[in-house]
């Protein structure tokens, strides 16, 4: 078979660049009726991803267009980047990496630098919405540094007997440190808004490594400036990249709010599995038609 690459796509590109395919690999592109309907000899899209939002699976199986993803893939990549976010937001570690690069460390006449107090993760109230593959293993991690996990099932069926199950309420209100690991649907599209923000302790620490749209972004930009919550982090956005003003770019304390560039995903093993799962998802996929 031939194979054409493309390093990106626009949304108006897509129905004139699968018209003549078999098969579609993709990654934050939409496959939608239009696009599907472009495509006459389609007969699998293969979603080099976990999450498949962006398919219309009902459309394509009517169809009969197989859609196949990659469960499980980057499920210590995204815990790893979970955690190292939590830290450096906890740990201040950009305050104290600059106190000693800035030369100010040089300076003092102590041993230590008290300009930032932080506080353990043992002994925190823990609260994971989303309790799937990556959702349990970062409850195991929590656990490990002695936090108190429980957890808010958004779909219903994703549970673990090792953790409490709660409500929405409970969690917000009872957690130190809020970790979202869902999809987005349309129960968890701006499941996390204004109002349930306020539910927090103003001690509280939200993370978002589920999908942009599950926090309402302008309402977390209010509540951080606002001292509503103490700090928050975010690998997924709304819009990716994000637009020059997103409201994230201009909050004041930038120290309460670690971004990264939706990079969960990408861990080196997280890659290699990727790739691997798409071959055999096309393997598996070709022996049936």
């Amino acid at each position: 078979g031939e194979l054409v690459l493309w390093s990106h796509s626009f949304p108006e590109d897509i129905a004139e660049r699968v018209k003549e395919a078999d098969v579609v690999i993709v990654n934050k592109v939409r496959m939608f009726a239009e696009q599907i309907d472009s495509a006459p000899n389609l007969r699998l899209i293969c979603v080099a991803a976990t999450g498949t939002n962006n398919v219309d699976i009902p459309y394509a199986n009517s169809k009969g267009i197989q859609v196949k993803n990659v469960v499980g893939y980057s499920t210590d990549s995204v815990a790893q980047i979970t955690f190292g976010s939590l830290l450096a937001l906890m740990n201040h570690s950009a305050y104290f990496d600059n106190c000693v690069k800035s030369g100010e460390y040089s300076k003092s006449l102590h041993f230590t630098d008290t300009g930032r107090s932080f506080t353990e993760i043992a002994g925190k109230r823990f609260g994971i919405i989303g309790m799937g593959t990556i959702g349990k293993r970062v409850a195991a991690i929590a656990t490990a540094f002695g936090a108190k996990v429980s957890y808010y099932s958004t779909g219903g069926s994703a549970h673990c007997s090792d953790y409490p199950s709660v409500s929405l309420n409970e969690l917000l209100s009872e957690s130190d440190i809020i970790s979202i690991h869902a999809p987005l649907s349309d129960k968890t599209n701006n499941l996390i808004s204004l109002e349930q923000l306020k539910m927090m302790k103003q001690s509280g620490i939200i993370m978002n490594m589920g999908r942009g749209g599950i926090i309402n972004e302008a309402d977390l930009a209010i509540a951080l400036d606002s001292g509503i919550i103490a700090g928050a982090a975010t690998d997924v956005f709304v819009q990716e990249p994000v637009p020059a003003d997103h409201p994230y770019l201009k909050v004041k304390n930038r120290e309460r709010l670690i971004l990264t560039p939706h990079i969960g995903w990408a861990g080196e093993n997280a890659k290699n599995v990727l790739i691997k799962g798409i071959a055999e998802n096309i393997k598996s996929a070709l022996k049936l038609l």
